[in-house]
This record gives C-alpha cells, structure tokens and sequence, in this order.
C-alpha cells in the first residue's frame, strides 16, 4: 500500500494556478489565503503521474486515438463505487462538465425557454443558461436548522411551466447534500409526467464523506434513466481540472447524435494525449489514493466544525455529506450585502466564495474550500478567528 501525505504543503505560484494567478484579478488583492475555486492544493494520485510520465517520454504528441479501455474505465468505475453500470457505447468525450451543460442547454432547449434548477447551486448553471438567451427558472431549496431538502410542490409547480430541461447538481454542490433515492425518484418521476429531460450533474460523486451514499440519477429507474443525461468527470475526484476531460453518459443514439453533431461542428471531440492515459489510470489504479484523500477531507471538516463551535460561534457550519465545499452561515456576524465579502477579504484575509453567487438561498453564506494541508486550515481558522473577535470586541 502507498501512503499519501496530504499534510505536506504545496507552493502553487508558479503552477498557473487560476486560484492562485488570478486572486488578484478577483479579490483585490494578493495577500489572501486561496480557498476558493474548486480544486485541490494536493498532489494528484502516483499511477496518473506516473502514466504522464510514460506517455511524455514517447516524445510524440500527436492527434490522439481513444481506445475501447478508456470508457471501458469510466464504467467499471461507476459500477464499483456507485453500482450503477452505464454501457461504453451511451458515453461520449466532453472537454468539461460546464461545456456539456451549455451544450445540452444550446441543442436540447430553445432561446426564450426556461430551464429549471435549485438553489442555492453552482453559479455556472446561471451563466450556461443565460449565455444562450434561455431563462433561469429557479426553485429554492428548503432549510431547516442547516439542513437542506427539495422543496417537492415548488418543484412541481416549476415543472408544470414546462421547461424542457431540469439542471440537477447531484451532488449538490454548495450545501452538501447526497440526494436519497426517494428524493432523486421523486425528481425523476415528475420529470417524467412533465416531460423534462434531466441533465445530471455528477461531477462531484466520487467525493462522499462520512459514510454516506452518491446514488447516480440514472440508476434509479428504467423510466427515469431514458430521460437523463449524466455528466461526469475524473477531474474533480482526482485533482485533473486542467487536463479538460468529462464524459457524459446518453439515455439513447438520437441525443448523442445530436450533441455530438455541435461539438464534432467545433472538431472538438478528441482526447488530448495526457488526458486520456491520466483518466485510465485514475479509474483503473486510482482508488487507494481516494480513499486515503477521502479521509484526509473528512478530518479537515471535523477540525473547522470543532474549531468553529470552539472560537467562532457567529459562524455555523452543518456537516456536509460529500465534497470538499464548507458552506458557511456567516448571518450572526450581522453583515449585509457586501460588507461580509469585505470583511473576509479585508479583515480575514481570506479568498472564499460569495454565497451571492449561487443565487438564492446565498445570501449571508460563504464557501470555503478545505482540500489542502491541515495547516492550511489550520491558518485560514486563525485568520478568521481574529478578524471576528475584532469585530465582535472579543
């Protein structure tokens, strides 16, 4: 067994990092602790370097075949961790799971029409709507005491609008939630009876914590899964964001030929060579490195919970089921509008994530990104623990 060290910090400024690069442009300025887009500040698992490695030793980096092995991968994958068995044939090579919702709304909807999702969410889902002049039709998630769950008679009501797509983030990212498979059947059922095809967001399945269960959208039953497309990604699990590689998994042959009609328009359809031998390897040879990342994750979570509850009792975090995405109830320290976004860049010196961003719902939240060393938290804890004792004269 390998042993990974998490634990060991990581200089990314010279690594064209956009946390890192691109910080200033975003924030204001440069002194901040980068925790906010998603991605890891951790050395991606041995078997990828090293099939990097082998494949940059041919020397030749020419237009790049993809072999039956690779989706093969992709599936044996998702059958082992999820129990969910999608066929090679139904899967299809995007550069990225926000390209693919863009193109799914492009091909799937028509401009004016309104595409369905819930949130708080990933603020991508506003843009990949917006960009193609189609409407966001938004339903808020209920929460209770931090805990959040689908509104079900807002959800149909939206639904009776008939919009031709529903956006699911699952899981959901930012709040944290696994969806259960009453809730996802729930979903997918209604979807049905209105006719919305359902365009699943599963980049983030492989990043479950505490015990708890990633069910894919498509496993839930026959009816459902012939109206859902589902997007997927090496990238988030695995720390591969730059090497720009997703594969989606079709109900059918006339909805790949359809999409693969716009991105083959671009010839965009290819693997690059580094990506295709560092996503085998993650899928064949990349588990033991999860796990061990896995529980690295869990023990950041545990330590920002305990040291919150300790230090900081203005600012409430509810144990996430899955990712590495800390949405924090920052609302106690009675900061309206801009001012909390300020206070954490100015007076924290911290670079997280507006919870404006995410739409509804985020208002008074912030989204701290914990996948790095514990002394990385450990920092970013002090930092916050003094600027709020400043402010609450503690």
């Amino acid at each position: 067994m390998m042993q990974y060290d998490f634990d060991r910090p990581i200089d990314r400024w010279n690594n064209f990092a956009t946390k890192y690069d691109e910080m200033e442009q975003k924030f204001g300025r440069r002194d901040l602790l980068p925790m906010w887009i998603a991605d890891m500040d951790l050395m991606t698992a041995q078997p990828i370097l090293d099939a990097i490695d082998a494949r940059n030793r041919q020397g030749i980096f020419g237009y790049t075949s993809r072999p039956d092995s690779y989706f093969q991968a992709v599936c044996d994958w998702q059958e082992k961790r999820h129990g969910w068995k999608p066929a090679p044939e139904q899967c299809v090579f995007s550069l990225g799971v926000v390209p693919t919702l863009c193109t799914c709304v492009r091909e799937f909807s028509q401009p004016g029409d309104e595409v369905l999702f819930m949130t708080p969410v990933y603020g991508e889902f506003f843009e990949s709507v917006e960009n193609w002049g189609r409407k966001p039709l938004t339903v808020p998630l209920k929460e209770d005491d931090g805990v959040y769950s689908v509104d079900f008679d807002a959800f149909e009501n939206a639904l009776k609008r008939r919009p031709p797509l529903f956006i699911l983030c699952n899981p959901h990212n930012p709040v944290g939630r696994c969806w259960t498979e009453e809730e996802l059947r729930r979903m997918g059922e209604l979807c049905v009876q209105y006719g919305a095809l359902i365009i699943s967001d599963e980049i983030h399945s492989d990043l479950i914590l505490f015990g708890n269960k990633h069910i894919p959208m498509a496993s839930v039953s026959e009816e459902i899964a012939q109206r859902t497309i589902t997007c997927t990604s090496a990238t988030k699990t695995f720390n591969l964001a730059g090497l720009q590689a997703a594969t989606i998994m079709f109900p059918n042959q006339e909805l790949i030929d359809k999409y693969q009609k716009f991105w083959k328009g671009l010839d965009v359809h290819r693997n690059n060579c580094f990506s295709l031998v560092a996503v085998e390897a993650a899928f064949c040879h990349g588990e033991e490195w999860l796990d061990q990342l896995l529980a690295h994750l869990e023990g950041n979570v545990l330590y920002v919970e305990q040291f919150l509850r300790d230090n900081i009792p203005e600012i409430v975090l509810h144990r996430p089921q899955c990712t590495y995405l800390l949405w924090l109830n920052c609302k106690a320290l009675g900061l309206e509008g801009d001012e909390l976004p300020r206070f954490i860049i100015d007076e924290a010196k911290l670079a997280l994530n507006d919870g404006r961003g995410f739409g509804p719902g985020g208002e008074g939240y912030m989204r701290m990104n914990i996948a790095c060393s514990r002394s990385t938290v450990e920092r970013a804890m002090a930092r916050l623990k003094a600027a709020v004792d400043k402010r609450m004269g503690r």
